[in-house]
């Protein structure tokens, strides 16, 4: 099993110019990650992912070993991975501290911040021999959020209703992973004033604030997300815009396809 100390950076990444990566066998503890590690064409690595890790449809078929509940030790370490990919904000302190006292090589991925995604894949890159995969995809996703930024990102912000659900009936304060997306468009949480990151809210204050577009992000079918709103249509006229929360959910790469058409959407 590899360890800090007999598979350092340099051992996985080799150079551009002379290819002498190695056989990694690597695990996956977020979604996010696992599309990384398919982008970056190393999915044949992959021996084991998170829950939720469904996005390429190959990675459904790769063991679990992580879930909301924490990690799987014991599967983790039968695996001998020699590299594991960790969430700050997903997984648990206390098991990548775990992992790493025993040995396992760790990536830890910390993102506050859309522009933090390129950067980081870049690092993972660094890490794993596809450095020139990495920088070419982070490239062209920086480039496309920046598009998005200087098409749509002007002040003042419009005042936009984002939820997931109805019942309870929850949104997003302004230091909210969405409230983020919104602003690239052009766009802020209709309770930018919240104290709280995803406060609960009733219909009532949803009316009160008139947001200029309701934003679901959820699958549920277009007929039964307008059904929600329409017995209040007289006192509210936003258009209703729907979102794949598996992509504005994660750190993606498919993120700036899903926010360019929400961007349309919110300024159309």
């Amino acid at each position: 099993m590899a360890s800090e100390r007999d598979l350092s950076d340099s051992d996985i990444s080799g150079s551009p110019e002379t290819d002498t990566r190695i056989e990694i066998r690597i695990v996956s503890l977020a979604p996010h990650l696992t599309e990384w590690v398919y982008s970056l064409g190393l999915g044949t690595n992959l021996v084991a992912v998170s829950d939720y890790s469904d996005y390429p449809e190959a990675a459904k078929a790769l063991p679990r070993v992580a879930d909301y509940q924490g990690v799987d030790m014991t599967a983790i370490l039968s695996l001998q991975p020699d590299l594991v990919l960790a969430w700050k904000g997903g997984n648990k302190p206390q098991d990548i501290q775990k992992l790493s006292s025993l040995g396992l090589k760790v990536f830890y991925s910390a993102i506050t911040d859309v522009d933090d995604i390129p950067s980081e894949l870049i690092r993972l890159g660094a890490m794993t021999n596809t450095a020139p995969q990495a920088k070419a995809l982070a490239s062209a996703f920086a480039q496309q959020i920046a598009t998005l930024r200087n098409s749509f990102s002007s002040k003042p912000f419009k005042p936009v209703f984002y939820y997931s659900w109805a019942a309870p009936l929850m949104t997003v304060g302004p230091n909210a992973w969405p409230n983020k997306l919104l602003n690239i468009c052009g766009a802020k949480t209709a309770f930018y004033d919240s104290p709280v990151d995803y406060p609960q809210v009733s219909v009532t204050e949803v009316l009160k604030r008139q947001p200029e577009a309701l934003v679901a992000a959820s699958k549920e079918s277009p007929q039964t997300l307008s059904s929600f709103w329409a017995p209040h249509r007289e006192f509210l006229k936003a258009e209703l815009i729907t979102v794949d929360p598996d992509i504005t959910s994660r750190f993606s790469l498919r993120l700036a396809d899903e926010l360019k058409q929400l961007c349309i959407g919110i300024n159309s």
